[in-house]
């Protein structure tokens, strides 16, 4: 066990840094804050006046008392569909949140967004929230107010393997593995929408709110001269007495989510993981430390030992192959008990033993192949993984394709590809081409993704990609016996640039589901600590397996 760290002098740097960042996370929570309102004020009174709770009151409700709600998307769709006045968190909440104390994932329409109608995105978030149940082997719990699809954007919804209907199967598949699903009809329920709830184990449905029909009154009518109204096709009391659809009849929202809470609480027990863990320990040194340790510039150094000192128990590590491949660290750990090992990229210069020097967060061979044998050793003792991502990609030049650097990075990524034990990913700062694959970006299935406020995803840097850009554009240009001045070049350039960078930004990445919730720094214990527990809910871990690998 080797202690890391040092204390840190709060000199003019480091407050500038600390500033930086603080900065940033405040714009964050005002962006945060202006969702939580949905629909906008003038929609929630307009809900509440029909007796209805908004979708963040009944999840409030509905967790323990004194307990968090850990949200997961909440900046889907950020920016997107301006055409159409805009989808605040897709018009869907989803997290996790205790229940009777069991972690469960809880799906709520905000029915104050357009109905809860259904956007391309909104899809894409409830096939996570699902994937997150199956994958951790969590109960869910859908709270369904929803007038079904977005009609204007149904070809981006419809029929896709990845779009609505994937939903149902995942329904189907969930109740076949044993996994609990709840649904309360707190609202419409509306056309294929209606059968997710019915498609859930038990269903609730609130009367004089709640209703649910493949076809609504108009189109009856319009289908087949059938004239009833909404209540009497396919309200509370028909499909719970008539119909038998629903199973609990409810007189409002509160005793309906009174009502799941019993039923959870009757839940057996199930086995888990085994993950170990012992009592929690906090680092040495302020966590808060790391809004100065970060830099504000994402091409500027820092040492990443000093982050983990501010992250793991008692800023302890056991470091695996200390002395080799050292633009990559790879250690055991704890973080809040949890037992976890740690591959993250080195943001230092680094000398090697042969004097040469490294640059930080670039993936050399020898990185490469010290983190693909590192992975194996932690699926084998049943570790979970913590990738710490700010990384600028593999090397690149003559030096390194000879010495195989393809081969080895190839090797990382296949033992990235097949790991079986639970990944978690943060993006500290750059996530740039390959480098984003071998650090276990989201193709490769990490349980959960976060990123922090500062953290750039592309495909190479903003001044290399702009550069080349400019290129294509100027040779364009001169095919077309056109000529730019210098005046246009650099406006040419800055626009690029700002494109590139909006494009870069975490919030365009959390608002398209790349990553899963973008976090404060100082939450990084919090948000670790919360993915394995709800990993250990899952005892069903794969043999781990390789496949051709070059030596």
């Amino acid at each position: 066990m080797k202690k890391i760290g040092k204390q840190i002098s709060q000199d003019d740097q480091f407050l500038i840094r600390s500033d930086y960042h603080k900065n940033l996370i405040r714009k964050l929570n005002a962006e945060h804050e202006k969702i939580k309102l949905g629909g906008g004020k003038s929609a929630i009174e307009k809900h509440k006046a029909k007796g209805k709770l908004t979708a963040r009151e009944r999840i409030a409700l509905l967790i323990d008392k004194n307990s968090s709600f850990i949200e997961i998307n909440s900046f889907a769709a950020f920016e997107m569909y301006e055409e159409y006045g805009g989808a605040p968190s897709s018009g869907t909440i989803f997290g996790i949140g205790k229940i009777h104390n069991r972690d469960c994932v809880i799906v709520a329409n905000d029915a104050t967004v357009k109905a809860g109608a259904w956007f391309p995105i909104t899809a894409k978030k409830n096939l996570r929230a699902q994937e997150i149940s199956l994958e951790n082997n969590l109960p869910i719990v859908y709270l369904v107010d929803s007038a079904g699809v977005f009609l204007p954007l149904q070809d981006e919804i419809f029929p896709d393997k990845e779009h609505f209907g994937r939903i149902f199967r995942n329904n189907a598949i969930m109740s076949a593995r044993g996994i609990p699903q709840l649904a309360a009809i707190m609202g419409p329920c509306v056309a294929g929408g209606a059968y997710l709830p019915i498609m859930s184990d038990e269903a609730l449905i609130v009367q004089g709110e709640g209703s649910v029909f493949l076809a609504g009154a108009h189109l009856v009518k319009a289908a087949i001269g059938e004239v009833i109204d909404n209540e009497k096709l396919g309200g509370a009391k028909v499909q719970s007495n008539v119909s038998g659809v629903t199973d609990y009849l409810m007189n409002n929202d509160e005793e309906c989510l009174e009502q799941i809470r019993s039923l959870i609480d009757k839940y057996g027990s199930n086995q888990t993981a085994g993950f170990n863990k012992t009592d929690s320990n906090p680092p040495h040194f302020p966590i808060s430390e790391l809004y100065g340790l970060f830099p504000e510039d994402p091409i500027k150094q820092y040492d990443t030992y000093e982050i983990l000192a501010r992250i793991v128990d008692n800023s302890e590590i056991d470091e695996y192959k200390a002395g080799y491949g050292k633009s990559l660290i790879t250690a055991y750990a704890r973080i809040d008990g949890w037992a976890v090992g740690i591959i993250a990229n080195q943001r230092t210069l680094i000398k090697t033993e042969t004097g040469e020097m490294q640059v930080g967060g670039v993936i050399y061979s020898d990185s490469a192949d010290k983190a693909a044998r590192f992975i194996m050793n932690c699926n084998q003792k049943k570790i979970p993984l913590l990738f710490l991502q700010d990384v600028t990609g593999f090397m690149v030049g003559s030096r390194a394709e000879h010495g195989g650097i393809i081969k080895d990075g190839a090797k990382m990524v296949n033992a990235v590809a097949n790991s079986v034990v639970p990944k978690i990913t943060i993006v500290m700062g750059n996530s740039f081409g390959a480098g984003n694959y071998a650090m276990c970006g989201k193709a490769y299935d990490p349980r959960f993704i976060f990123a922090l406020p500062n953290a750039k995803i592309a495909v190479m840097g903003g001044t290399q990609a702009s550069n080349v850009l400019l290129d294509i554009k100027l040779n364009q240009s001169k095919k077309s016996g056109k000529e730019l001045s210098e005046q246009e070049k650099t406006k040419l350039l800055n626009d690029i640039l700002t494109s590139y960078y909006d494009k870069s930004n975490p919030l365009y990445a959390a608002a398209r589901l790349w990553i899963d919730e973008i976090i404060d720094p100082t939450k990084i214990r919090e948000y670790v600590s919360m993915a394995i527990r709800v990993a250990n809910n899952n005892p069903n871990i794969a043999d781990f397996k390789l496949g051709v690998i070059q030596t």
